[in-house]
């Protein structure tokens, strides 16, 4: 797995320095991932607020 950074924000998964949906920084301080292929009918995507699929962090610090 490449050395991907979580937004700070929304957990966004990324290569980026900058989050690309809120551009806020990243941090490469997470853990845990999951991916949300339909986040209308995922439990996961709502306790998180996701409303976008994509591969998302579980803890950011």
């Amino acid at each position: 797995m490449k050395n991907l950074k979580a937004c700070k924000n929304c957990h966004l998964l990324t290569d980026n320095d900058v989050c690309p949906r809120c551009s806020l920084p990243t941090s490469k301080r997470w853990s845990g991932y999951v991916i949300i292929r339909d986040p209308d009918h995922s439990q996961i995507a709502k306790k998180m607020n996701i409303t976008t699929p994509g591969s998302y962090a579980l803890k950011v610090r």
